[in-house]
């Protein structure tokens, strides 16, 4: 059976500025790590059809064990669809031997105007793998939907 999380938030940024931090390399690589976690983009290739290969390490790896490697998570992503100022579609693939990550998770980044410089961005993960608790996820998701752990990140777009 497949897993969906959600989650939603309003951000004072435009719609525009939000996308444009959705495919900014150093923006995604300071705000999309999950707590704990530090990413580094390898492969960079911002359209359709493109993507990108993020190397995400664990800070502290004793208690969180990566799906790749002892202190590493690798995910290869692709961009299925990029509509100006509206959608970002990734499909997530994770390296790892464990069947519990096996799969293809994708991510829809919805930007919905909502005032004057502010927009709601719902985030949308279908075909959860089972291996990624779901606590964890929503607190990750949350915390890159505020895209406020770098507050460059939506300044520099």
């Amino acid at each position: 059976m497949s897993r969906t999380d959600r989650g939603s938030r309003v951000i004072a940024a435009p719609a525009e500025t939000v996308y444009r931090a959705l495919l900014d390399r150093e923006a995604l690589e300071s705000w999309l790590p999950p707590d704990g976690m530090r990413g580094r983009i390898e492969r960079w290739d911002p359209r359709p059809g493109g993507g990108f290969r993020m190397v995400l390490t664990y800070l502290d790896p004793t208690d969180s064990p990566g799906k790749t490697s002892g202190a590493t998570d690798v995910v290869q992503v692709a961009f299925a669809a990029l509509v100006p100022g509206e959608r970002v579609v990734q499909r997530a693939e994770f390296a790892s031997d464990d069947p519990a990550y096996a799969g293809t998770m994708t991510m829809t980044w919805d930007l919905t105007r909502v005032g004057a410089g502010t927009t709601e961005v719902t985030v949308t993960a279908t075909d959860v793998p089972p291996g990624i608790d779901r606590a964890a996820h929503a607190a990750t998701a949350y915390a890159v939907l505020a895209m406020g752990k770098s507050p460059r990140a939506l300044a520099a777009t």
